[in-house]
């Protein structure tokens, strides 16, 4: 008994060696490829064939879910520094520049996330990630309207956009440093009340 638990144990080694292979692989493919980049590539870089890829993550979503869960947990830390601000306003500031950095993480990233967040589909892997962050987007935009700093019409579902748009932005390559500026300062000057502008 005890050598068929031994030999139900060694795929399941095998299985979490490749798909822990395969989101290595994937996260090193994606940062230097984007999200577009060739799954067959990552399969072969991970030691394993397109099948093995594919049933540990049926579609490009999955895999970039999988992937992305890793640096949820960066984003995590960031929100838990965050939290220790006493300026609500200051904290969605903060909050929102730690989700564009994370949109930022790969090339391409923002269309996917746009789209699972707009679809609200369930089969989408990407759209929980999305829900949770518009979620915690709506926290700091309630309590920044508590306080005063945030226009009454404004939801978290319009800054989770809006983040997500300065990332892609970002992502073209099209503008500089000074530009991002500007168009955050447009953004935080369309949510802001008009006397807490200043």
């Amino acid at each position: 008994m005890s050598d068929s638990r031994q030999q139900g144990r060694k795929p399941r080694a095998d299985v979490l060696r490749n798909r822990a292979a395969l989101l290595e692989a994937a996260q090193r493919h994606f940062l230097k490829y984007g999200i577009g980049t060739s799954l067959e590539a990552v399969a072969k870089e991970a030691g394993v064939g397109p099948g093995t890829l594919y049933r540990h993550f049926p579609t490009r979503e999955a895999l970039l879910a999988a992937v992305l869960q890793t640096r949820t947990k960066q984003l995590a830390a960031r929100r838990a520094d965050i939290a220790q601000l006493e300026d609500a306003s200051e904290a969605l500031r903060q909050w929102l520049r730690a989700m564009e950095e994370y949109f930022s993480a790969f090339s391409g990233l923002p269309e996917p996330l746009m789209a699972a967040a707009r679809a609200q589909d369930p089969g989408n892997p990407l759209t929980v990630p999305c829900a949770a962050l518009i979620a915690t987007t709506d926290e700091y935009v309630r309590a920044a309207q508590l306080a005063g700093h945030v226009r009454p019409s404004v939801q978290g579902y319009d800054l989770f956009l809006a983040a997500v748009s300065v990332a892609w932005v970002k992502g073209t390559g099209a503008t500089d440093d000074v530009s991002l500026d500007r168009l955050r300062a447009l953004v935080e000057s369309g949510y802001r009340e008009r006397d807490d502008a200043a």
